[in-house]
């Protein structure tokens, strides 16, 4: 009888561990693979991509984006969006149903092994051997690759991640953010040129993520393609410089993120009334303005009037005839946040009328 295929695909990331290993202890290590693609301009091309479990849930539904080479494109999305499931098909720790990828050129899934070796993951979970040290899970995963182990470049990443007083340590007596921050050196110390960034600073506190920040700042400015996931999103908007959104499988936008920040943000008048407001005491005037209901007030979208200016009065005097005057009330622009909860909360409502 014909073996089942699963879910989770038979080569994880330890691919041919053995070969890549003997190689390395032969002498005859692979050479690394060309760094500079000059003529390349996406590093990724997703095509329709597809992914259907055996228990019928559709996390991906026909995904489509370009991740340009040097960008630093972050990809969002709430919780089971399908962001981890399409990270781990570029892994290739899950297969696919339907699409393509392109990955540097070339056919992500006729050309698994070369793809892989230029590519560099940070996952969520963290497993490591707990009688490692952090030096030798670093020249082990250089081994897998295929590379010998750079005793300079392991010590700068061991420095810049802040783990060279504990590289003789054991993994096992590390911390969870020290952890994380050996998960990162791991995804680096091939030098790829494409590096995947799975909510990479989870328990890390604030002032160790801003100096990982700024390493992988220097990173991204030497040429290599950053793909971000994360739930800050005020990191996302500071550091990435292209953006896409995902929402129950299916891709909300993609574009550079001062385009989405200046086609799609609007400006919208908050009102403070220092508790909630009740949604169903909303009439057809204040509904057409778009409300989002806080914890303490509103928030209404201002629209352009002709002649100029903006929808200020009328949106103000929507809110007073329905709730009386605020307490405070003033004029803002989106950031990224709020474009990701308009356009995450519009496909919620949209997918609930649909159905």
């Amino acid at each position: 009888m014909a073996a089942k295929h699963s879910d989770i695909a038979c080569d994880t990331p330890l691919w041919n561990s053995a070969a890549a290993l003997m190689a390395r202890w032969n002498g005859c290590v692979r050479p690394r693979p060309n760094m500079q693609d000059g003529d390349l301009k996406n590093i990724l091309e997703i095509r329709e991509l597809g992914k259907t479990y055996d228990n019928g849930h559709r996390a991906l539904d026909g995904v489509s984006l370009d991740v340009p080479q040097g960008s630093f494109f972050a990809l969002l999305g709430p919780n089971g969006a399908g962001k981890s499931t399409l990270i781990n098909i570029l892994a290739d720790t899950v297969r696919a149903t339907a699409g393509a990828i392109r990955m540097f050129g070339d056919d992500l899934f006729a050309h698994r092994d070369s793809c892989k070796r230029r590519m560099g993951v940070v996952p969520q979970e963290m497993a490591f051997d707990p009688f490692f040290t952090p030096r030798e899970v670093l020249a082990y995963t250089a081994g897998l690759f295929g590379y010998r182990a750079e005793t300079a470049w392991i010590d700068e990443l061991l420095e810049r991640l802040e783990l060279l007083q504990h590289a003789g340590k054991n993994t096992r007596q590390l911390s969870g953010g020290m952890r994380r921050r050996l998960l990162v050196a791991q995804a680096l110390v091939h030098r790829p040129q494409l590096v995947i960034l799975d909510e990479p600073t989870a328990g890390v506190d604030v002032e160790l993520r801003r100096r990982l920040w700024d390493f992988m700042r220097e990173l991204n400015a030497g040429g290599t393609t950053i793909l971000l996931t994360t739930h800050y999103l005020d990191e996302a908007e500071e550091l990435c410089d292209q953006v896409a959104i995902i929402d129950r499988g299916r891709l909300l936008t993609a574009r550079p993120m001062q385009e989405m920040l200046q086609e799609i943000a609007s400006s919208y008048l908050w009102l403070d009334y220092g508790h909630p407001l009740d949604p169903a005491a909303a009439d057809t005037a204040l509904h057409a303005l778009e409300p989002r209901f806080k914890s303490d007030g509103l928030c209404l979208k201002l629209g352009a009037q002709q002649g100029g200016g903006t929808t200020f009065h009328h949106a103000y005097q929507a809110a007073v005839s329905c709730f009386g005057p605020p307490r405070d009330a003033g004029v803002r622009r989106e950031d990224l946040e709020d474009v990701f909860l308009r356009l995450t909360q519009h496909a919620e409502e949209s997918q609930h009328a649909a159905g």
